[in-house]
């Protein structure tokens, strides 16, 4: 239906939109202006209530006693800090002195260990004393076997050193030679 409109009719309904947006919002301002003056009323009345007005001492005696107080509490805590730093410095530096000590004595080596070769029956004596009594000697206990000699083997070891054998060669080298 917007394209039917002439251009002229287009701008008076434009004019009255724009118009009315703009008295809606000159509404909307004094709206809020109003209820920010209501709230800040609203604030004043709740502090009133929670919050009497101070009540000042009526003499100027009370009032200067008042200050002297406070400056003394003030000086005292000056000279709890200032001793309480004084304090912590010489914690740090007793602690870095006695590092130092132990720096100078010098650093505690720690000897190698050396690889110790030991039985099974040393080791238990070491560790249990006197009380042991269990040998642990596993040879001991073992069935002694006669090794069977071989006609074989007794052949090969009567052939005898095969150095002899060569010198007997040699000689006979030197026959062919001549």
């Amino acid at each position: 239906w917007a394209k039917r409109l002439s251009a002229r009719r287009k701008h008076t309904l434009k004019v009255r939109v724009s118009s009315f947006c703009f008295c809606m919002l000159v509404v909307a301002t004094n709206l809020l202006e109003a209820e920010s003056v209501v709230k800040v009323d609203e604030r004043e009345k709740f502090l009133s209530e929670k919050c009497p007005p101070l009540e000042v001492p009526h003499s100027r005696d009370e009032l200067e006693l008042c200050h002297k107080l406070h400056e003394q509490i003030n000086l005292s805590e000056e000279e709890r800090y200032s001793i309480e730093f004084k304090l912590n410095m010489v914690i740090n530096e007793v602690r870095d002195l006695s590092i130092k000590i132990v720096d100078l004595r010098g650093k505690f080596k720690r000897p190698r260990l050396k690889k110790v070769r030991m039985s099974a029956d040393a080791m238990l004596k070491a560790l249990l004393g006197s009380k042991h009594t269990v040998n642990m000697d596993l040879r001991a206990n073992l069935k002694q076997v006669k090794k069977e000699v071989k006609e074989e083997d007794k052949q090969l070891r009567d052939v005898g050193d095969w150095r002899k054998n060569v010198e007997d060669k040699s000689d006979r080298k030197k026959m062919f030679d001549s």
